[in-house]
């Protein structure tokens, strides 16, 4: 079976927004990115240093209906250290900025809140590798416990800067999806991914290379969410970053070989999943 760049990484998030100065406040003021490029329609936030752009706001016109459709469960931002995950929840609680949950998934340690405008948020760190538990066969369970706030709180600097740190990315994103069988085969046989872990009946968790979760699939808010249209508010795309162009022709080849309608010569490709949601997948020059 194919698989992709063992390389692959998540890149950015792209959010249609009602309230585009509310949500540039929050993901700005309170969360800590730095603004990059704004007009009237669109800002670009991400990390100043690097001018990585980690979240895109567009303001639409449509208004909220009320339907819950297939989405965004949280976009994940990962931060380099613990001491980073300690900086950014004290700054949070200095901001008073509502956190609605705190967990230790045995890889990691995580906190969750939602934007203004009811998109998930996670923000966390890494475990050492040797923390991990890897199976024989790769896959990698994870658990959901509770954080060691105090610990996390402690490793923190004496004065945060309240920014998030030059090296965070957004290491996975989580989707709330229609059809989890469906979802699984299209991330999984026709991009490449690999499947890390289920858990129960609702949820899987695939990855390129060795890494325990690049994408996360649920069920949780119901089967058969009718799936996105362009300009719902929510998410709309986010990108898959592969470290070479011989890794892009690879998949490039694996999708003409599915009968995709690909442009062999493109630097990226636009793919929609199973829920409506467009995933651009390219290469950058390092």
């Amino acid at each position: 079976m194919f698989k992709i760049d063992n390389e692959m990484a998540c890149g950015y998030a792209q959010l249609n927004v009602s309230h585009l100065d509310q949500m540039k406040e929050y993901y700005a003021e309170k969360i800590g990115l730095a603004i990059l490029k704004e007009d009237e329609l669109q800002v670009d936030l991400g990390i100043k240093e690097t001018g990585t752009v980690l979240i895109v706001l567009k303001k639409v016109a449509t208004q909220e209906t009320g339907s819950l459709k297939a989405g965004l469960f949280h976009t994940a931002f990962l931060l380099p250290t613990r001491r980073d995950l300690g900086n950014c929840v004290f700054s949070l609680l200095n901001k008073d900025v509502p956190i609605g949950g705190a967990s230790d998934h045995g890889y990691s340690e995580a906190i969750y809140l939602q934007d203004p405008e009811g998109n998930g948020i996670e923000i966390y760190r890494d475990k050492p590798r040797d923390e991990w538990t890897i199976n024989e066969d790769g896959t990698i369970p994870g658990v959901t416990e509770e954080m060691d706030a105090e610990g996390v709180l402690q490793s923190r600097d004496e004065e945060p800067t309240g920014r998030l740190p030059e090296g965070t990315v957004i290491g996975h994103m989580h989707l709330s999806v229609s059809d989890l069988d469906e979802t699984e085969a299209f991330y999984r046989e026709t991009l490449g991914l690999s499947l890390k872990y289920t858990y129960g009946t609702q949820a899987r968790f695939l990855a390129g290379g060795s890494y325990h979760h690049h994408i996360g699939i649920n069920t949780w808010a119901g089967k058969g969410l009718p799936i996105r249209e362009r300009e719902d508010l929510g998410l709309s795309e986010f990108s898959i970053n592969l470290s070479s162009k011989t890794a892009l022709k690879k998949l490039t080849d694996q999708l003409s070989s599915r009968g995709y309608d690909i442009d062999a010569e493109a630097d990226s490709l636009t793919l929609t999943d199973p829920n409506g949601i467009q995933v651009i997948v390219r290469y950058l020059d390092k």
